[in-house]
């Protein structure tokens, strides 16, 4: 028996109508959640709800309003057809810098091979500026080792130019000649006395040259020699009012 208070009177249940409540509540829980799925939940609220888009109208005057109050974003403006149609004419207005075409030049180089680079850039400097008839002939002449490796470079460059790029043979120039480091060997050892050793090293390098169309040899000993008659002041045989050059410390008598 369970004894409990109403309106303050007491009233006696037995046990077996709780346990019987009991049973009917839980029966009615157990059925709610057999009917619950977790799969159909996720879809109702993960799913993309139509929503009412603003025509392009409203768009059009919704940013007018922000402009006039102040509050526009930088990216809107940037993006409007009239900072579109600004940035047209400004590109309408930049003119492209004048760029050398390539087909003008030809650039050549040798292959890797043993050689340090400092012996190397020696013949680089002897043929850089030259005319290529000139720095083969250089190269012809040349007391050092990688003299015919060069002129078989330059010789082979000078064919190229002329056959690949249409360059007039007669009026090619050696414009740049450098030189560039390449993979080192592998080392070795050199014994040396008292039971000491060294490593020796064999390095690599190459040349690389520009060709292109310049003046002739020609054509710089004419201007070389109209700029020394240039220099050549007469002898005292008219008079002239220019001042004296390398004048001597003291007098000369």
């Amino acid at each position: 028996m369970q004894a409990s208070l109403r309106n303050g009177a007491l009233v006696l249940r037995p046990l077996a109508y709780r346990a019987q409540l009991f049973s009917a509540r839980t029966h009615i829980h157990s059925r709610q959640y057999a009917t619950f799925n977790p799969l159909s939940w996720v879809k109702e609220v993960m799913a993309p709800g139509t929503t009412a888009q603003p025509s392009e109208e409203d768009v059009v005057a919704a940013r007018q309003e922000a402009i006039k109050q102040g509050r526009s974003s930088v990216f809107e403006v940037a993006a409007s057809p009239e900072a579109a149609n600004e940035s047209k004419k400004k590109k309408k207005g930049k003119k492209k810098k004048s760029e050398a075409p390539s087909e003008h030049i030809h650039k050549y180089s040798t292959s890797h091979f043993k050689i340090s680079h400092r012996k190397l850039n020696m013949l680089g400097r002897q043929i850089s500026g030259k005319p290529i008839d000139y720095a083969i002939l250089q190269m012809q002449f040349s007391e050092k080792r990688a003299s015919s490796r060069i002129l078989n470079m330059l010789a082979t460059a000078k064919d190229h130019a002329q056959r690949y790029k249409r360059l007039r043979p007669e009026r090619l120039v050696v414009s740049e000649a450098w030189v560039t480091k390449g993979v080192k060997a592998g080392k070795k050892l050199e014994p040396r006395g008292r039971g000491h050793f060294g490593i020796r090293i064999r390095p690599t390098s190459r040349m690389h040259v520009v060709l292109k169309e310049g003046k002739t040899l020609e054509q710089r000993k004419a201007e070389d020699k109209e700029r020394k008659l240039r220099r050549i002041v007469s002898a005292s045989l008219v008079r002239e009012d220019k001042p004296i050059r390398n004048p001597a410390p003291t007098w000369g008598w």
